[in-house]
């Protein structure tokens, strides 16, 4: 049996015209160990798990290929650490819309699960929403 994902106050960053990519953040925790492998949107011609890091005194952003999550330990992403970048998107995000992604994870075996999301669209300048008990599964 595969283990639910649980994933947290999902949310993505609002564009401007002609931007052509944009951060979606969310928190994610499950109760057996698996692997973020891939992530996919109808709305970017790519997506991927990103980290920004400090490299002496510049901050570099580069992609991580399989993010192992934790069981007992919740995996925030987050603006100015690790992340989702929706890249080449099709279409300007505009606040208060849904973005659609699917995250896929894989346990120790080697089985791949994918589980829906909906990502609120907040304003460019909208801080992180407020944490709160309140959780969404992802859908698989």
């Amino acid at each position: 049996a595969h283990a639910q994902l649980v994933v947290s106050h999902p949310w993505a960053r609002a564009t401007v015209p002609g931007q052509q990519a944009t951060g979606v953040f969310m928190t994610l925790e499950t109760p057996a160990p698996v692997t973020l492998v891939g992530v996919h949107s109808p709305l970017a011609g790519r997506a991927e798990v990103h980290e920004m890091k400090m490299a002496g005194s510049v901050m570099k952003m580069r992609p991580v290929p399989r993010l192992p999550l934790q069981v007992g330990q919740a995996t925030t992403l987050q603006p100015g650490g690790l992340h989702i970048m929706l890249m080449e998107l099709k279409t300007p995000l505009v606040a208060g819309q849904r973005v659609s992604l699917s995250l896929v994870v894989e346990n120790d075996q080697g089985v791949r699960q994918e589980y829906a999301v909906e990502a609120e669209v907040r304003p460019l300048n909208a801080p992180p929403p407020a944490t709160s008990p309140q959780k969404t599964q992802g859908r698989p």
